[in-house]
């Protein structure tokens, strides 16, 4: 799948991190120069600078091609204008839109192009579901045909990894990490990071279960 992510803040780019670790196809686009070069290095996805409400953007990212846009700027506005660019003018097959005020709701309909609008207060892995229109009964996103599950666990002062680098984290096969998010940022994973309560990491897996992730950190 190839996703088109406009907006650069922590939700664009934890969205980035999810949908790259399940092996998509995935450029980040942000007004944002400096924004855009702080996270150089840091995402393993194609970042852009630029105005996704301009249809020339949308084209230097590729929105000819996307199977997936997702407007995740926290300007409704610009949400709205966005998504109705990439389904009206290019026909992309789904749009996803964040609603960042709950008053403005009623405007994100396919009128404006949404095929799906989620509240920003949303759950990581239920808005990315929602998103992408992956559906799990277990609260396990499934992104790709090769049957990648992303899992969501967070680092509690109680949870016995507190403190260990992750090289002491002993993972199921098949498993990796793929971000730990720190601090609201989304920071790459290396084997002398020491894991600190508050963290939140995505692990991603082919054959793990949810019960077998979570027991390895808590």
């Amino acid at each position: 799948m190839k996703a088109l992510i406009a907006g650069a803040g922590r939700l664009g780019t934890q969205i980035a991190q999810v949908l790259a670790a399940a092996r998509n196809d995935v450029i980040l686009v942000d007004i944002d120069d400096d924004r855009v070069a702080e996270l150089e290095g840091l995402l393993p996805v194609r970042l852009l600078a630029g105005d996704a409400c301009e249809p020339g953007v949308l084209e230097d990212a590729g929105v000819l091609t996307a199977d997936l846009v997702i407007a995740a700027t926290g300007d409704d506005e610009d949400n709205l204008v966005i998504s109705l660019l990439a389904k009206r003018q290019f026909e992309v097959p789904r749009v996803a839109a964040r609603v960042n005020d709950s008053e403005n709701t009623w405007l994100f309909d396919q009128n404006w192009g949404v095929d799906t609008a989620v509240p920003a207060a949303t759950p990581l892995i239920s808005l990315i579901e929602e998103a992408t229109g992956a559906t799990d009964t277990v609260a396990l996103l499934r992104l790709s045909k090769a049957g990648v599950d992303i899992i969501e666990t967070a680092i509690t002062p109680q949870s016995r990894a507190a403190g260990s680098t992750l090289a002491e984290i002993t993972l199921p096969t098949g498993t990796v990490i793929a971000t730990v998010i720190r601090d609201g940022q989304p920071t790459v994973p290396t084997s002398e990071m020491r894991l600190q309560p508050g963290d939140e990491l995505l692990v991603v897996s082919h054959a793990a279960t949810e019960q077998e992730i979570h027991a390895a950190f808590q």
